[in-house]
C-alpha cells in the first residue's frame, strides 16, 4: 500500500509540474508589452460581416462600422440566407453609404447552410487586398479599430489575431464564466503566437490578405466542417514569420453573449468540434493542458482526503496555483477582464468538467450548422 501511495504521490508531482509549466509559459502573453506600429503606409481594407438573420445586430453595428476614423475602406455585407429583415437592412443601409458592398447568398444543395461558402463569396466580391473579419453583433471597443488591426500589416505580416470580448452583465455568473473561459483562450492563442506556434483565432476579431486565402486555397480543405471559418484557416495558414498578434484596447471589439446556459453549451460545441481537425502538434500540446488540469484535481483531492504527504501536497498545489493566477491575472488585466479574476477557482474547475461533457456529447453527436 505504501509503494502505491508513493507512486500516486510522485505521479502527483509530475502532473503538478506539466501543469504549472504550462502558466509559466503563458508569461510569454501575460508580460507582452503592445508593440507600437507606425507603418509608412495604411492599406485600404475590406471589413467582412457574414450576417443570417441579423438585422437587429446590423441595425445596431453599422454605424459603429461606418464611424470607424480610417480613410479608406470598405463594408462588404453578406446576406446568408436569411429569413428575417437582414437582407432590407442591408439595403437601406447601401443606399446611403457608396463604400457598403451588398452579398446576397442563396442556399445551394452542395453548400447549404455553410458559412464558409458564404464568406467566400463576400471575399470575391471585396475590392481591396487586406481583409477584416467580424461578427454582425460585434462593436468596436473603439473608432480607431480598423486602423489599430490594419496597423501591423508589416513586412511579412498577412495574418492579424485580434481580441474579441464579451459584454459584460452585471450580477450575471454565466456572464463572467463566458469571459473566463474567452481569456483563458484568449492567453492560450496569444502565447503560441506570440512563441512563433499560432493555432487559432476568433472570427469576431481577425484579419488576413486576400494572397494568403487563395494561397490556402480559401477554406477548401475544411469545407465540409461546420465550424472553423477562424480558428481553421489559422491552423492551417499561421506561420511564424506571418503572424501578428494584437492585444491594444482599442483593437478589441465587443460581442453580445449568450444569455442561457443552453446557449452557450450549443455555441460551445460547435466551437470544441472543430479541434479534432487541428494539427497533431497542436492537439497533443493542447490535449496535455487539459488533461494536466484534470489530473491535478483528481489527485490533489484524492491524496489531501487520505492525507498523504499532505504538507508537500499542499505546497505543491500552493505553488501551482499562485503561477496560475498570475498568468490569468495579469492576462485578464491587459484584455479589461478583471473582474474574472476573483471567481478563477471556482471557474476553473466548473471548465474543466464542462469541457468534458462537451467531449462525451460530440461523440455522440454532431453539432448542426453554424445558424
Amino acid at each position: 500500500m505504501e509503494v502505491l501511495l508513493t507512486y500516486l504521490f510522485y505521479t502527483f508531482i509530475g502532473i503538478v509540474a506539466i501543469n504549472t509549466s504550462y502558466y509559466l509559459f503563458f508569461y510569454v502573453f501575460a508580460f507582452a508589452k503592445a508593440k507600437k506600429t507606425t507603418p509608412s503606409y495604411l492599406p485600404p481594407v475590406s471589413l467582412i460581416v457574414c450576417s443570417k438573420n441579423e438585422a437587429e445586430n446590423l441595425r445596431r453595428n453599422i454605424p459603429h462600422w461606418l464611424a470607424q476614423k480610417y480613410s479608406n475602406f470598405e463594408i462588404v455585407l453578406i446576406n446568408d440566407a436569411s429569413i428575417d429583415e437582414t437582407k432590407d437592412v442591408i439595403e437601406t443601409f447601401a443606399e446611403k453609404h457608396p463604400n457598403i458592398v451588398q452579398v446576397h447568398v442563396e442556399n445551394n444543395e452542395a453548400f447549404w447552410g455553410s458559412k464558409k461558402y458564404a464568406l467566400t463569396l463576400g471575399i470575391k466580391k471585396a475590392s481591396y487586398e487586406h481583409l477584416l473579419f467580424t461578427d454582425a453583433d460585434c462593436t468596436p471597443a473603439s473608432n480607431y479599430w480598423i486602423q489599430e488591426m490594419a496597423n501591423h500589416f508589416v513586412g511579412k505580416k498577412e495574418l492579424i489575431l485580434g481580441y474579441g470580448a464579451y459584454e459584460k452583465i452585471k450580477g450575471s455568473w454565466l456572464n463572467k464564466l463566458i469571459r473566463h473561459e474567452t481569456v483563458l483562450t484568449a492567453i492560450q492563442y496569444y502565447s503560441y503566437a506570440i512563441a512563433g506556434r499560432p493555432y487559432m483565432g476568433v472570427g469576431r476579431n481577425l484579419a488576413y490578405t486576400t494572397h494568403l486565402f487563395y494561397e490556402q486555397r480559401g477554406f477548401i480543405d475544411h469545407m465540409k466542417v461546420q465550424s472553423g471559418d477562424d480558428d481553421l484557416f489559422v491552423n492551417q495558414a499561421g506561420t511564424k514569420e506571418n503572424v501578428a498578434v494584437n492585444f491594444h484596447p482599442d483593437s478589441f471589439t465587443i460581442s453580445t453573449p449568450k444569455k442561457t446556459f443552453g446557449q452557450w453549451y450549443t455555441q460551445k460545441r460547435r466551437h470544441v468540434s472543430t479541434a479534432s481537425h487541428y494539427r497533431f502538434r497542436d492537439k497533443f500540446f493542447l490535449g496535455l493542458f487539459y488533461i494536466s488540469q484534470l489530473l491535478f484535481f483528481i489527485f490533489a483531492i484524492g491524496l489531501l482526503a487520505i492525507t498523504y504527504q499532505w504538507e508537500w501536497v499542499a505546497g505543491a498545489i500552493g505553488i501551482r496555483y499562485l503561477c496560475s493566477w498570475i498568468a490569468i491575472g495579469a492576462s485578464a488585466s491587459k484584455l479589461k477582464e478583471k473582474d474574472v479574476i476573483l471567481l478563477y477557482p471556482i471557474n476553473e474547475l466548473f471548465l474543466l468538467f464542462f469541457q468534458l461533457s462537451i467531449f462525451i456529447t460530440n461523440l455522440i453527436s454532431k453539432p448542426n450548422r453554424w445558424k
